[in-house]
């Protein structure tokens, strides 16, 4: 890096930044540049992926196939969504107890005909209104399903089961799909799978009606459910008992107000081992042995119910110390607070003033009757007096702590000598105990059916399958739901609309949403923005400006900078630097001066340049020697202008280079 060249009448000056190097001042202008082009390429880079991944989006990794018009006139039972999704009815692919898909005729379905017990009449009809049909959005063109119409109605359907499940050796799978099209407010979407029996009669299938396990979604106000019931018979009473599993431990309220089509399944194996799975997920699981209330087997003792506690058993662990006696200085009848006998009543207290006066702005209302109403007063107001005044009214001392006040006696409390425990009855054989190890085997079933009430309408149901295979449940799901959930997600709305969205319901999401914004924002303006002049460049400025040098006006040579960048430095050049630089260089030549005496100066060109520091003579001896005679008036003046007294003075400056 060179170093600015200034050239004068007779000699040549080196000059560099006094505060830094030019080349420091050069490196950061060019580190700039830098910035500017990397955070243009990281804009640039950022678009071009975000395009990227608005038509990745848009893909979707849906399944496409391109059909001419003769393959879909031929194959009618196929039909094409706007986004390419070709839905075939699914088809089970192993052994199965029921499936259904409602894309067809609705055939096998019953419905109830009967009323619900201990109900008013006027809605005790199961009358309630079933409808197959698409759903309303992300529609999936010929996939259909059984959608409940009517509101604050009993509904009851059924059909029966293409052979029983008996509960033996294989694993009993139940799975379909729910839409709560239009939210939820209060109502239930679950399943019942109906016990086998000879009086099992469809259009009497009611509330009452004998069920082995219900399953599904329920909720009511701010109660999210999702049931697994079953019933279990006592061994040795045959009568019937609910066995509720315990609630998952997820928060299921997303599934009921999102208005997508969600997929349940239960998972019940031989083992006594169960899982409920959300769209393929287990939302909870565990033993129908240890995880179900009330549990399946009872205690084997229980507290005898004839057993009390004995009227001489002491339960207190401590006691009123019956040795105690009350002090004779023991002052119960001290009251807790005295007035305060030091206080004072305040200066300029306004004893005759009421602290409430009539309102002098108050009239008569025109309709007031004396003889029905009485006498009219005015409302009272605080009296404006008072305002200023530290009180109105009699003045009363101010009530303080009775230092004296005991209160009540009592005696202390020790332990009690006597303390037997907190009593509980003994413990008996439980005569109803059974140990049943195997609650999987259950009551066969023979039929399902859906028996509701709801505040909602439009809940759509749809692929209903009953099987043994999990790999026969999934691949149903893939066939069905699978396209459902592709269109879904094809069709959901761009990243900043689901932000928006998220931030109406969770309003605390905006300071989340500006915080994140501001991080990279910040990060960008700190290193892509053009940075203010340092104070190395305004140094190096100064370094430009005219000085009293004797030899002449020195012209400047601009090698790396722009014109424009030397014009603003002079800008911002003051009278205030102006002078302590003349100050500055004053001071310089009289040192210089001083040590170098009258010695002759180097010949012109002559300059030693050095790694570090290189020291530059002006002018030379026969420059000085021609000019004697021709300049000592110029002399006169600088040492007048320096006020120093020693001579002539030498136009000699020291400045840093750095070697080119």
């Amino acid at each position: 890096m060179r170093g600015r060249r200034c050239s004068g009448s007779r000699g040549r000056v080196w000059l560099t930044d006094r505060g830094g190097d030019l080349a420091a001042v050069l490196q950061i202008t060019r580190m700039h540049f830098q910035w500017d082009w990397l955070c243009l390429g990281v804009l640039i880079i950022s678009s071009v992926t975000a395009e990227t991944e608005n038509e990745e989006t848009l893909d979707v990794d849906v399944e496409v196939e391109d059909f001419d018009k003769q393959s879909q006139e031929a194959d009618i039972d196929r039909d094409t969504s706007s986004l390419g999704i070709v839905y075939q009815t699914p088809k089970p692919t192993g052994e199965v107890y029921f499936t259904e898909t409602f894309d067809g005729v609705l055939a096998g379905w019953v419905l109830s005909k009967t009323k619900k017990e201990d109900t008013d009449d006027n809605i005790a009809k199961y009358d309630g209104r079933w409808e197959v049909e698409e759903l309303k959005e992300n529609t999936v063109p010929g996939d259909r399903g059984l959608v409940l119409k009517s509101v604050a109605k009993h509904h009851a359907i059924s059909a029966m089961l293409t052979k029983a499940f008996i509960f033996d050796k294989k694993p009993l799978i139940v799975q379909y799909e729910v839409n709560f099209q239009e939210g939820i407010d209060c109502g239930g979407a679950y399943i019942k799978l109906l016990s086998s029996s000879d009086d099992l009669n469809l259009e009497y299938f009611f509330d009452k009606t004998p069920y082995t396990i219900m399953f599904g979604p329920d909720k009511c106000g701010e109660d999210y459910k999702l049931h697994f019931i079953f019933r279990h018979e006592n061994p040795k009473t045959g009568e019937y008992d609910e066995k509720h599993a315990k609630r998952p431990d997820i928060d299921l309220k997303k599934f009921y107000l999102d208005k997508k089509t969600h997929l349940y399944t239960l998972v019940l194996k031989p083992d006594n081992t169960f899982e409920m799975l959300i769209d393929q997920t287990v939302v909870s699981k565990g033993s129908l042995l240890e995880d179900v209330v009330p549990p399946v087997n009872p205690p084997k003792e229980i507290e005898d119910p004839s057993d009390k506690k004995p009227d001489d058993w002491h339960e207190r662990p401590k006691i009123p110390d019956p040795n105690a006696v009350k002090p004779d200085d023991w002052d119960e009848d001290e009251p807790s607070k005295i007035e305060d006998p030091d206080a004072v009543k305040p200066e300029g207290w306004l004893d005759d003033e009421p602290q409430y006066v009539p309102d002098p702005n108050a009239k008569k209302p025109k309709d007031w009757d004396e003889e029905m109403d009485g006498e009219w007063e005015a409302p009272q107001i605080p009296n404006p007096k008072c305002e200023t005044a530290p009180g109105c009214g009699h003045w009363v001392r101010p009530m303080k702590n009775n230092p004296n006040y005991k209160g009540k006696w009592k005696a202390p409390m020790i332990d009690n000598p006597n303390y037997q425990g907190i009593w509980s009855p003994r413990k008996i054989p439980n005569p109803d105990y059974f140990e049943d190890l195997h609650p999987f085997e259950m009551t066969t079933v023979s039929a399902i059916g859906l028996e509701l009430w709801s505040m909602t309408s439009d809940i759509y149901f749809d692929n209903f399958i009953i099987c043994s295979e999990k790999e026969v449940a999934d691949r149903w799901a893939a066939d069905g739901w699978g396209l459902k959930k592709l269109v879904a997600s094809a069709n959901e709305p761009g990243m900043f609309s689901q932000l928006v969205t998220a931030a109406e319901d969770h309003p605390w999401l905006w300071v989340l949403y500006i915080l994140t914004l501001a991080l990279p924002v910040g990060l960008g303006v700190l290193f892509c923005w053009p940075t203010k002049k340092t104070d190395e460049d305004i140094d190096f400025k100064k370094l430009d400006v005219s000085k009293p040098i004797p030899r002449g006006k020195l012209k400047y040579e601009r090698d790396e900078l722009e014109d424009d960048e030397i014009e603003e430095k002079e800008n911002e050049d003051t009278a205030e630097d102006e002078r302590r630089e003349m100050e500055e260089t004053k001071r310089e030549l009289i040192k210089d001066t001083k040590k170098m005496g009258r010695e002759a100066l180097p010949s012109e060109g002559e300059v030693e340049d050095d790694e570090d520091e290189d020291e530059v003579a002006v002018g030379s001896q026969e420059d000085v020697k021609s000019n004697k005679s021709g300049s000592e008036d110029e002399v006169e003046e600088a040492d007048k202008s320096t006020s120093s007294g020693d001579g002539q003075l030498k136009s000699v400056r020291k400045r840093r280079v750095r070697k080119d």
